[in-house]
């Protein structure tokens, strides 16, 4: 919770502040790669007192862990997620709220409101870190991955490879190989018809 009350509600106060936080559980794209829990979690905050409420803007930086999509290694990366969002007064906009009452209801749904002065980062935060994340994070851009054949790290043996045989052709290569067989059987005599030739 931070707490904005040394704004007052004097449109134009602004407050700048540091903090280091625990990073929530599951910050993160699940089995991919994400921020520990507990894991520090630096904010730069900008708060800025306007007519509606407070406007915070922030940064906040990370140290994210995963294991690289290609190569299945694990990995850690510097994440920085940027963020702008709008803490409304509870009593806020009385004046503009419109007849009907769904729509208000679905406007505040959207909305973050201030509780007794204080207000809640988590929801924005976990909003703003996930969307900063990778969805194919690797260790290095040119990481080779893995060989599709053995498995072996391809960027520990450069020179590796297979001596790929398409399956597609293995009925030909059986049907190549009995030819062979059968011209070397034959090599011994006479091709057939050569004697019935001469003979005439």
């Amino acid at each position: 919770m931070f707490d904005t009350r040394e704004l007052g509600r004097r449109p134009g106060a602004m407050k700048r502040l540091t903090r280091t936080v625990e990073a929530p559980q599951d910050l993160g794209i699940d089995g991919v790669v994400g921020v520990p829990e507990k894991a520090p979690l630096v904010l730069d905050l900008r708060l800025e007192s306007v007519m509606e409420g407070v406007l915070v803007t922030g940064t906040a930086r990370a140290t994210a862990e995963g294991e690289c999509v290609r190569c299945l290694e694990p990995l850690a990366l510097e994440v920085e997620a940027d963020f702008q969002e709008m803490f409304s007064y509870p009593d806020a906009d009385d004046r503009s709220r419109s007849a009907d009452p769904v729509d208000d209801a679905e406007d505040d749904e959207d909305r973050f409101f201030l509780e007794d002065g204080l207000f809640d980062l988590e929801t924005v935060l976990r909003d703003a870190v996930v969307l900063a994340l990778p969805l194919q994070p690797v260790c290095k851009e040119t990481c080779a991955g893995l060989c599709s054949e053995c498995g072996i790290r391809l960027d520990e043996n450069p020179g590796h490879h297979h001596d790929a045989v398409d399956i597609r052709w293995a009925a030909l290569q059986g049907l190549v190989d009995t030819v062979q067989d059968g011209e070397k059987d034959n090599m011994g005599g006479a091709e057939p018809g050569v004697d019935e030739k001469q003979e005439k």
